[in-house]
Parts: C-alpha cells; sequence; structure tokens
C-alpha cells in the first residue's frame, strides 16, 4: 500500500496548510504569546480574541470530547475578569533561568 507523497512545509515557507482546527489551534497560541508581551489596551483586544478562539476550538466535533472539556476549560478560565494590579507583574518569571546550560 502506497501513501500520497505530501510536501513538508519547512520554516522557509510563507504559507502553512493546516487543518482547520490546527489552523485556529496555532493561531491562539500566537495570540497568547501575544498577551504575554503586550501591554494595556492591547491585552483586552487580545483576551477577547483568545475567548472567542477558544469557543469555537471547544466546539468542533473533529476534536475528542475530553480536548473539548479542556479547551472550554480554558475558555472559563481566559474569560474571567482579571486585574494587572491584583495578580502581580505578569511578565515577572516563575523561575529564574540557569546561569548557564550543560
Amino acid at each position: 500500500m502506497t501513501h500520497p507523497s505530501h510536501p513538508v512545509p519547512s520554516s522557509h515557507d510563507e504559507e502553512y496548510s493546516l487543518p482547520c482546527a490546527e489552523a485556529l489551534m496555532a493561531g491562539t497560541l500566537a495570540l497568547m504569546t501575544g498577551f504575554a508581551q503586550a501591554g494595556g489596551m492591547q491585552r483586552d483586544a487580545l483576551r477577547a480574541k483568545i475567548v472567542a478562539n477558544l469557543d469555537n476550538l471547544s466546539g468542533l466535533s473533529t476534536l475528542t470530547p475530553h480536548f473539548r472539556t479542556m479547551l472550554a476549560s480554558l475558555r472559563e478560565r481566559w474569560g474571567q475578569p482579571w486585574s494587572e494590579a491584583a495578580a502581580g507583574d505578569p511578565r515577572v518569571l516563575w523561575h529564574s533561568a540557569p546561569g548557564r546550560l550543560q
């Protein structure tokens, strides 16, 4: 049995062809990264888009029920009110980086 040959995308490709769920997940992860690096009103807009994406992902029938449940839980957490004053500086690292790598 032969399998069709699919070109493997490289980091040099300008476009990626991802299935809908994977593309939405990749976009959501990129938004989460942007949220961690952003400040002020940008964070509110990013949070709203993250919540919308997680809501869409949690409704996709192509994902397993357990994964959809986890996404719905994440959506609830991202949708809760949050203030930087109450949480401290979100950019503070939980762990310091090692002085050198082995």
